[in-house]
């Protein structure tokens, strides 16, 4: 009997690992390199990040596509600077993600400690940081934070008037709603600013101490990680040439005012990083969140929560979508599509219905914030991408 019992046991487990494998979200489980293939023709796309560079809306740029699990495209261009002598760029130049952060650092931690049942979505953020609630944020739910439409102002020049994290941070906590919570979308760094914190408060880690030994570490994502070391500094891109504040030539520090106030850790920002790291990690969530035979998130919420939620935003949760009325990821991109911006000029984005992955990466703040010319030329990438992807031969 117990020998039976044995048998079926070792009969079931085996059905369970080919199910594991035979799954289609887990035939290409592992990016590998389909590149030069004459069946795709991307001169359209290289003429467009060419002309960027042209034109000044960035001094270099790192592209990579994936496509149904294989790197298809994946080039640098221009070089860190305007200036001739300038580092050239290559495909493993470091950049700043800026907001691309709120959802390879932030979000994907929150996505874990979900899957582990450690919060609800519909949890008051008062249950983790009780003394959150001032001035009628007592409503305010994760759920909310992630979704953009807590009632909480977008942004706040801290750096104007605070010099340390704990002055930051009580601000955050004594600010008061610009509308009631739930009402409308209103995009804000504040939310993933608290978002960190309940992260912190539920694992018992710093963000970029949990990030790096259960995402970055294990995916072998070498080049991501906050505060890079100074022998990386070298490999980093610089972003804005600081005159107002910091007065220097942001390289291998976080340009954002407010995460440079927070240590160069913050749910908003921080994050440094490379095309083929983050290749891999949207890799796995197009696996439906597991990569090389390791699930880091359920597909259940890979699903949800890179979903549009509702009318009221193209937000899904902690994510952002290619709805129409925004095209951040442009017209080509089907409305699957999930993904992120930067405002140092990074983005990442996929599509779950084509199985593409696009990795735009540039300095379109340097020297200078005061340069609007990524906008349509991100869409214009995004577009040169699809067509070669679409009418490949």
């Amino acid at each position: 009997m117990k020998k039976n019992i044995l048998v079926l046991k070792n009969i079931c487990l085996i059905i369970a690992v080919m199910v594991f494998y035979c799954t289609p979200s887990f035939a290409q489980y592992k990016l590998t390199k389909d590149l030069d293939n004459p069946k795709y023709n991307f001169s359209e796309l290289d003429k467009v990040v060419k002309d960027g560079i042209a034109d000044s809306t960035y001094p270099g740029a790192v592209i990579l596509v994936t496509y149904k699990g294989k790197i298809v495209y994946e080039k640098a261009f221009g070089s860190f600077t305007y200036d001739k002598a300038s580092t050239p760029m290559s495909v493993n130049s470091m950049f700043d993600m800026a907001s691309v952060s709120k959802v390879v650092g932030t979000t994907t931690a929150a996505m874990m400690l979900f899957d582990q049942g450690k919060f609800k979505l519909d949890d008051k953020v008062t249950k983790y940081i009780p003394d959150f609630g001032q001035n009628g944020k007592d409503k305010i739910t994760i759920r909310n934070l992630l979704l953009h439409n807590a009632g909480l102002v977008e942004w706040i020049p801290f750096y104007k008037k605070f010099t340390t994290p704990e002055q930051v941070w009580d601000s955050i906590k004594s600010s008061k709603l610009i509308y009631p919570t739930g009402t409308k979308y209103a995009y804000s760094d504040l939310g993933l600013i608290t978002m960190q914190k309940v992260i912190e408060k539920i694992s018992g880690k710093h963000l970029d101490d949990f990030l790096r030994e259960n995402v970055f570490k294990p995916l072998k994502m070498h080049s991501t990680m906050y505060n890079p070391p100074a022998k990386l500094v070298k490999d980093c891109v610089p972003t804005e040439v600081d005159n107002y504040w910091r007065m220097t030539t942001m390289q291998g520090k976080v340009h954002d005012e407010t995460a440079y106030l927070l240590g160069g850790v913050a749910g908003h920002a921080g994050l440094f990083s490379t095309a083929p790291d983050l290749a891999v990690f949207m890799q796995m969530l197009l696996n439906k969140g597991s990569y090389n035979g390791k699930r880091y998130v359920k597909a259940s919420t890979v699903n949800s929560w890179t979903t549009k939620q509702s009318a009221q935003s193209s937000r899904g949760i902690g994510w952002d979508t290619n709805d129409k009325w925004e095209a951040a990821a442009g017209k080509k991109f089907s409305e699957t599509t999930f993904g992120h911006t930067g405002f140092t000029g990074t983005s990442v984005f996929a599509d779950k219905e084509r199985g593409v992955v696009a990795i735009l990466l540039t300095n379109r703040v340097y020297p200078t914030r005061n340069n609007p010319r990524l906008t349509a030329r991100r869409h214009s990438v995004h577009d040169a991408i699809i067509k070669a992807i679409d009418n490949k031969n």
